[in-house]
């Protein structure tokens, strides 16, 4: 009887157990995400009339596509490192995004291009933030220590 009332836990344990999903596969599916998230803002805006041109010549769709792919996976890898290193992995990686967000936006503000230009490619830095930042903290332990 002790036999079977164990395998009947077992059992039940396992089924109810959360699916764990691998750190580089959210980070892969929310690079995705924010990659043609930004390349629909950057088609969104070319369609309104903003000229996406920096002195004079013109940034590629695709180029939205490859940079977010990019920056995410230097994230991603960010996440990685931390995990294993730091004591606090997901409250160090929010603020070492939150500081390189808010440092990916000198490039945009010091190239010359239009007002309306420079908008586009920080609005595009925010919904990639947006969108990988979150998945990816939350694949992270709040605590390693």
């Amino acid at each position: 009887m002790s036999v079977s009332s164990y395998t009947a836990v077992a059992s039940t344990t396992a089924a109810t157990s959360p699916r764990t999903v691998p750190l580089w596969r959210t980070g892969g599916l929310a690079a995705v995400g924010a990659a043609l998230a930004t390349t629909a803002l950057g088609a969104v805006a070319k369609s309104a009339g903003v000229s996406l041109e920096i002195d004079g010549a013109p940034i590629p769709l695709l180029g939205f596509t490859q940079l977010t792919l990019a920056c995410a996976a230097i994230g991603l890898v960010l996440a990685v490192a931390l995990r294993r290193w730091a004591a606090t992995p997901r409250r160090t990686f929010v603020a070492v995004t939150a500081v390189l967000t808010a440092l990916s936006f000198v490039p945009d503000l010091i190239v010359p291009a239009a007002p309306s230009t420079r908008a586009v490619l920080m609005a595009a830095h925010l919904v990639a933030a947006a969108i990988v930042v979150p998945l990816v903290a939350g694949r992270l332990p709040v605590r390693t220590r």
